[in-house]
This record gives structure tokens, C-alpha cells and sequence, in this order.
């Protein structure tokens, strides 16, 4: 029996999924603002623990890896990282693209809200898979390689009706995608997870100059 662990902090939540031999065991989502990195153990904890297992019991972890918010991806990732070193598991870091892409037809367009009506994009072809992107709503167009693609995520609809295509639903909720698609690549090759960021935080530098340390 391969039962794999996947979660994600990537948004304003702390969602997690539990699959034992493809089959959904238990989920938890509670959202959230903030909390996340005091939140996360502790709700693992209570899900295994419903589910009558341990964490001895893992095969896998997978784990959301944004885009989204910066610290949430950190909190996730490095949760992902300890447990699998310290389970001695591989630990399987999965986008937002491939969870929302994740068994929807091709070509598909995955799309991830961002700021200030602007959207994370990336496109998945027959073939090959596109370069993820950050930009404008009105922008998207120019990142179309494939006519008439599935659109999924944010603001599907609406670019189905501006760009051609369609717009379809997300298979399963984000962290049972994440695990999903983690349990399809067990047993490849995989590097540790690491944060996907497209764009820079938006973090303005200090007003103030630095202090002068005096001799």
C-alpha cells in the first residue's frame, strides 16, 4: 500500500490531502490569513491521526510550491523538506499549473491569481510545456502558443471568451491535486522541492539609511 501526503501554504490557507493507493483518505482545509507556519504541523498531526496512521506509515510527501504568496511557499516547502529527510522519503514539490492542469485536456492553459489583477500563466501543450509567466489579464494572448486551449483556474471564463478556447473546472481540490500528481511521479527522479517564483516579492527597500557603526 503506497500512501503519499500533500499539502500546500501557497494561498490564504493550510490545506492538506492524504492518499492511500490512489484513493483520498482524509483532507483538511482550514483558511487563513496568516498562522500558517504554527498551523501546519499540528494540522498534519490531527489528519494522520483521524485517519488511524503515522507518520512512519508515508511513502511521500508532495508539496505545493506556488506560485503564490512568498512566505506560505516557505513554510511549506521546508516543512516538505524536514519531513522527508527526516522520514527518509522522497518529497515531491508540485506547481499550481500542474495541480490545476492536472487530467485536463490538451492544450491547456493553467492560470494563477496574483496581485493587483495581473496572473500567473503557464501553458501546457501536447508536446511540450511553456516557460510559467507573470502578467496583465489584457497580456495573456501574447503567451498563447495553441489555439483554442482548455483554460483553467482564475479568470477561466473570461479568457475563454477573449482569447478562444474553453473553460473547464479543477479536477480536485488543490492539495489532493498536489498529491495526485505527486503519486503519479513516484519513482522518477525527483530533485528536493524548491519555491517557484516568477516574479520579485514585493517588498519596498527601507526609507531610512542604514546605520553608521562609529569606530
Amino acid at each position: 500500500m503506497t500512501t503519499i501526503l500533500g499539502f500546500d501554504t501557497s494561498g490564504p490557507y493550510c490545506t492538506a490531502a492524504l492518499l492511500s493507493d490512489g484513493r483520498l483518505v482524509a483532507k483538511k482545509t482550514e483558511e487563513m490569513g496568516r498562522g500558517q507556519a504554527e498551523r501546519l504541523m499540528p494540522l498534519l498531526e490531527e489528519m494522520l491521526a483521524g485517519a488511524g496512521l503515522a507518520w512512519a506509515d508515508l511513502d511521500a510527501i508532495g508539496v505545493g510550491v506556488g506560485p503564490g504568496n512568498f512566505t506560505g511557499i516557505r513554510i511549506s516547502v521546508s516543512a516538505a523538506r524536514g519531513l522527508a529527510l527526516a522520514l527518509d522519503i522522497p518529497a515531491i514539490g508540485v506547481s499550481s499549473f500542474e495541480a490545476f492542469a492536472l487530467e485536463q485536456p490538451r492544450p491547456c492553459v493553467s492560470l494563477v491569481a496574483a496581485p493587483r489583477e495581473q496572473v500567473y500563466v503557464q501553458e501546457f501543450g501536447t508536446e511540450t510545456d511553456q516557460t510559467p509567466a507573470f502578467c496583465r489579464l489584457d497580456d495573456i494572448g501574447d503567451h498563447l502558443t495553441q489555439t483554442a486551449p482548455s483554460w483553467v483556474g482564475a479568470h477561466a471564463e473570461e479568457c475563454a471568451e477573449r482569447f478562444s478556447g474553453t473553460a473547464v473546472s479543477c479536477k480536485y481540490p488543490i492539495a489532493e491535486a498536489i498529491t495526485r500528481a505527486a503519486a503519479a511521479r513516484l519513482g522518477e527522479p525527483v530533485t528536493r522541492p524548491a519555491p517557484l517564483y516568477i516574479k520579485a516579492a514585493d517588498a519596498a527597500p527601507p526609507r531610512d539609511p542604514a546605520p553608521v557603526i562609529l569606530p
